[in-house]
């Protein structure tokens, strides 16, 4: 690989222009932008943050504008009839700032005038929505073609509210009337794109447009932002000297919307770039607000790994109806790891974590809340990997014990999070899952209890966490021994070691820790 010719790195390049006329590495994704366009008129695409969306809405602008020098031995460049130019209207919300409804009414009309001043004769007429309509009706006649219109990040004027409901809604509603003006458009469009990290139920948002065709979920679109493992191996070559390569997938593959896994773009070009493990993507962007919801709902964190849900339940997502699953999955956090059809038109979703950025960044995350400082999470998170790793079990015992001793009994008596039935399980199992380790839940079908697997250089763990109402009642670890958790790693040679922990309700800390050889 040493001898290939590296590129520039695409790092904060968000204009497809940009990254082809600097010759910097580009994944291909035009002749999906063409198979797009073929597959329906007015489409809505759901994908996190920072996953490519307004490149890709930049690179469908180019497409339609007819610009086919930028296209020079890509996949479009001959699958596409260049002699049409369509004009094209993008309206792009996540370089707005937004704060009230007559924010966004500014910031759309501050970006139709550069395109109104280029239609001769033209004069904007009243607000938003009219003046969209009156600029589709000009650019149809003055251009002879239809018009594209193409909106990234329509839902961020709602998503930064959201902890402001009543002005959310009011997000929404402006919102609601700007799209409705498509549909009465319908005649002089040619193509509506519409993008966002959530997916707003459309009877609330969208009720406006014609025949919507909502591709979020369909596998032959899963990898139309991000990039696949095939993508890092053969564009990014030239950089992958040294690097290894099951290690990145851990860290950084896995986001998957019912076809084929994919990076985050964020992830990969920080890493290339450092060429250090870190949580690039995830430090993007504080989830405060899920983070809360979490906690008011009291949700039983080991659940993250394996949450079944509904299409139903990920698309109902509104101001007044948010279920933290939807949340989760909208958001990247959670994505689908299988999806079955249990009956004519209905599927079930397995979702979990896609990868160990995620589940080690968002159960860090979700220590404050679960009654701990961030100082404090740090230095046990530091006692706990140093116990593990070295295979020192009065360490882990320790770090153990103070772990529960740390959260504050004012705290656990004043926070309805502690109340739930499956706090405590919750507390050990995200203290071990924010160490960015080889964590496996095997068993979490009791709140009281898990059963969790953790594989180190060397050594694996078994665990069993059981809640007391008192006394120790010494069954953690007959009930190891009972179902064979450790049987199947002797074979291996590997050193395995079986902790059992009883945590009392009463004592608010461990009353029995207990390790053997497996």
């Amino acid at each position: 690989m040493g001898g290939m010719s590296r590129s520039k790195l695409p790092i904060g390049i968000q204009t497809f222009r940009e990254i082809r006329e600097e010759g910097a590495y580009y994944v291909d994704k035009t002749g999906l932008a063409v198979d797009l366009v073929g597959a329906g008129k007015t489409v809505f695409l759901s994908r996190p943050r920072r996953f490519g969306k307004s490149l890709f809405v930049d690179t469908l602008k180019e497409l339609f504008e007819g610009n086919r020098d930028l296209f020079s031995g890509l996949a479009a460049e001959d699958r596409w009839d260049w002699s049409v130019r369509y004009p094209v209207i993008r309206i792009d919300f996540a370089s707005m700032d937004i704060r009230t409804p007559e924010d966004l009414v500014a910031g759309v009309e501050d970006q139709l005038l550069p395109l109104e001043s280029r239609v001769p004769g033209h004069v904007p007429r009243g607000q938003m929505g009219r003046r969209l309509r009156h600029l589709i009706q000009a650019l149809r006649a003055h251009a002879g073609q239809r018009v594209v219109v193409l909106v990234d990040e329509y839902d961020k004027p709602i998503l930064d509210q959201l902890e402001r409901p009543e002005l959310a809604r009011e997000m929404r509603e402006a919102l609601r009337g700007l799209f409705g003006v498509l549909k009465g458009a319908d005649a002089d469009l040619k193509f509506v794109f519409l993008t966002g990290v959530s997916k707003f139920s459309k009877v609330s948002l969208f009720s406006g447009l014609n025949q919507l065709r909502d591709i979020t979920l369909e596998p032959r679109w899963s990898a139309l932002c991000g990039y696949t493992q095939h993508d890092l191996e053969t564009v990014f070559a030239p950089e992958l000297e040294g690097v290894d390569l099951e290690a990145v997938r851990l860290w950084y593959n896995g986001y998957n919307w019912g076809g084929t896994a994919v990076y985050n773009p964020f992830d990969v070009l920080l890493f290339l770039e450092s060429r250090q493990f870190r949580p690039y993507w995830f430090e993007t962007g504080t989830p405060t607000f899920l983070v809360d919801l979490l906690a008011r709902r009291g949700f039983f964190t080991p659940d993250l790994v394996a949450r079944r849900a509904r299409a139903e339940i990920l698309s109902a997502f509104d101001v007044e109806n948010i279920e933290p699953e939807a949340l989760l999955w909208q958001t990247g956090y959670l994505t689908i790891h299988d999806t079955r059809e249990i009956a004519t038109g209905s599927w079930l979703y397995t979702l979990g974590y896609p990868n160990r950025e995620v589940e080690a960044s968002l159960n860090l995350s979700l220590l404050p809340a679960l009654g701990q400082t961030q100082g404090v999470a740090s230095d046990l998170t530091v006692q706990l990997t140093e116990s593990l790793l070295a295979g020192d079990s009065d360490a882990l015992q320790a770090a153990t014990r103070r772990l529960f001793a740390s959260i504050p009994h004012d705290w656990m008596r004043n926070n309805p999070f502690a109340r739930f039935e499956g706090y405590y399980a919750s507390v050990f199992y995200s203290h071990l899952a924010a160490l960015g380790l080889d964590l496996r839940v095997e068993d979490a079908t009791n709140r009281g209890r898990i059963d969790l697997t953790l594989r180190v250089p060397g050594r694996v763990y078994v665990f069993e966490f059981k809640v007391v109402d008192g006394q120790p009642e010494g069954k953690a670890m007959a009930q190891i021994r009972a179902k064979g958790y450790g049987d199947k790693y002797k074979q291996s040679g590997t050193n395995v070691m079986l902790v059992a922990i009883e945590f009392s309700r009463v004592e608010r800390n461990v009353v029995a820790f207990e390790v053997a050889a497996g």
